[in-house]
């Protein structure tokens, strides 16, 4: 294994790593941080320190009580202010730099489909937008550690990570993991819908467009079960209170 210091390109590997896994489930048994330090060739060790060391820097972390490593380097302050808020970049950068040192062509492990490749539209615009939303998907995800924010639901191919804006609404915060909730796919539908809402409290909304169906046993079990409920909140990239204001003013059927 490498003993040198970290490189910059190494840096925003880890970074990408620390975006995408629990951050109380990261440690050097961790299959995602093996897999990726194998990549870098370095222990599983090393990778999960440089993720603590990234969680020193997190706001929302430090709000919660919940610290990284006490001292890291300088490389990490500077990855994490080039690419904290700057997602797009991030994703791409990250992923290009994991298929070269995997070997692994981007396109081979992002399962493109001849109808990807639709006239006017380009092989690089295609693995970028592909790119991005894998990298959305497993941030969201893994900040809620994979179950539904509403119901607690787990079972993967039934999560969503939802935007709280509409991704052609806010081009500036598409990827942005703080426009995400996990949500299972039918409140998932409801929530883009207007149907149901998250209030900047935090607590699930259910529109009053739905109460003709409330006496049905299913509807009031999939909504107005969770009303003012408290979501379950992520440890990291906590849903802007600004952004779900959005929804609940603009989106949500009151």
């Amino acid at each position: 294994m490498m003993t040198n210091n970290w490189t910059r390109e190494e840096t925003i590997i880890a970074f990408n790593v620390y975006c995408k896994i629990p951050f109380k489930t990261s440690s050097k048994t961790n299959p995602t941080v093996i897999k990726y330090a194998k990549i870098l060739g370095r222990s599983s060790s090393a990778l999960n320190m440089k993720i603590g060391n990234f969680g020193r820097l997190d706001p929302e972390l430090k709000k919660q009580g919940i610290v990284g490593l006490a001292h890291g380097s300088k490389i990490e302050e500077d990855v994490w202010h080039e690419f904290n808020g700057n997602w797009e970049k991030l994703a791409y950068e990250s992923e290009l730099l994991i298929s070269k040192l995997s070997h692994t062509p981007l396109d081979s492990y992002l399962d493109l489909e001849t109808e990807d490749f639709r006239e006017g539209t380009d092989k690089e615009t295609i693995v970028r937008r592909r790119l991005n939303q894998s990298f959305f998907r497993a941030s969201v995800l893994s900040a809620y550690y994979f179950k539904c924010c509403i119901t607690g639901l787990s079972i993967p191919d039934l999560l969503v990570a939802s935007h709280i804006i509409p991704w052609a609404k806010n081009t500036e915060n598409r990827l942005n993991p703080r426009n995400g909730l996990c949500l299972n796919s039918i409140h998932d539908v409801a929530f883009d819908r207007g149907f149901i809402t998250i209030t900047p409290e935090f607590k699930v909304k259910t529109s009053n467009s739905l109460k003709d169906f409330k006496n049905e046993a299913v509807t009031y079990d999939f909504f107005f079960r969770f009303e003012n409920q408290r979501i379950s909140l992520p440890d990291k990239f906590l849903p802007s209170k600004e952004f779900l204001d959005y929804h609940y003013t603009k989106i949500f059927k009151k």
